[in-house]
């Protein structure tokens, strides 16, 4: 059996200087589309919030496919 491939890879990842806030973003290998991923430490039962990327002009950004590492 081969690996099997993650669906989602990690663009960029930022952390604030005490380490309490981060911000990725990601892309779906499948569809190329760009997400915002926050994530805040230390808030019990907090989830992480995962919004689509947009440009300047309000519209999805979508990667040409196939993403490549």
């Amino acid at each position: 059996m081969g690996k099997k491939e993650k669906r989602f890879k990690i663009k960029n990842e930022e952390t604030s200087d005490f380490g309490t806030f981060t911000t990725r973003i990601i892309v779906d290998t499948c569809t190329g589309v760009n997400y915002l991923v926050t994530i805040v430490a230390g808030i019990r039962g907090g989830a992480p919030s995962v919004i689509p990327l947009l440009d300047k002009d309000g519209k999805v950004v979508v990667d040409t496919l196939p993403i490549e590492d």
